[in-house]
């Protein structure tokens, strides 16, 4: 995370965060989110039954795919200096537009839409987060996550 002085945050509205690193999504993990989520849905956790979609493979739960974005985030996000804690306030709006199929590589890409001082040392920064599949045209997902910062 790059740390920015505060009155120079709005600067970088409409700037683009850059690309994160690749990541692969394998089997062993779809089937640990189907247990932490108790989605045990056949197209993400059988791949004999999954051959029979029109994907021919299990493909990982979209929700999996968003939960990544803490990971993306973390390499790409900025941030006000002084900062003592980021938190997720939510998201603005989230689309999944491709399925993720099994061993497949992500990435995201991060631009800042929008900085607002909350008052009493809380910044809240939404960006623009597209996850990219390698080899695929359209992204798996395009959300507006929504970080507040505590500065002290």
């Amino acid at each position: 995370m790059k740390m920015v002085p505060i009155d120079e945050l709005a600067d970088s509205v409409g700037k683009d965060l850059g690309t994160s690193e690749w990541f692969t999504i394998d089997q062993e993990r779809i089937d640990a989110f189907a247990d932490a989520t108790l989605d045990h849905q056949f197209i993400h956790v059988d791949p004999e039954l999954a051959k029979q979609t029109p994907w021919g493979t299990t493909i990982a739960h979209g929700f999996l795919t968003l939960s990544l974005l803490s990971y993306f985030m973390a390499q790409l996000m900025i941030a006000p200096e002084g900062t003592a804690m980021a938190i997720n306030y939510g998201l603005d709006k989230v689309r999944f537009l491709e399925p993720v199929k099994v061993d497949s590589e992500v990435r995201a890409h991060l631009k800042l839409v929008d900085v607002t001082d909350k008052g009493a040392g809380r910044w809240l920064l939404k960006t623009e987060a597209t996850v990219e599949i390698r080899g695929v045209d359209r992204p798996a997902l395009i959300a507006e996550p929504l970080t507040m910062f505590i500065v002290p």
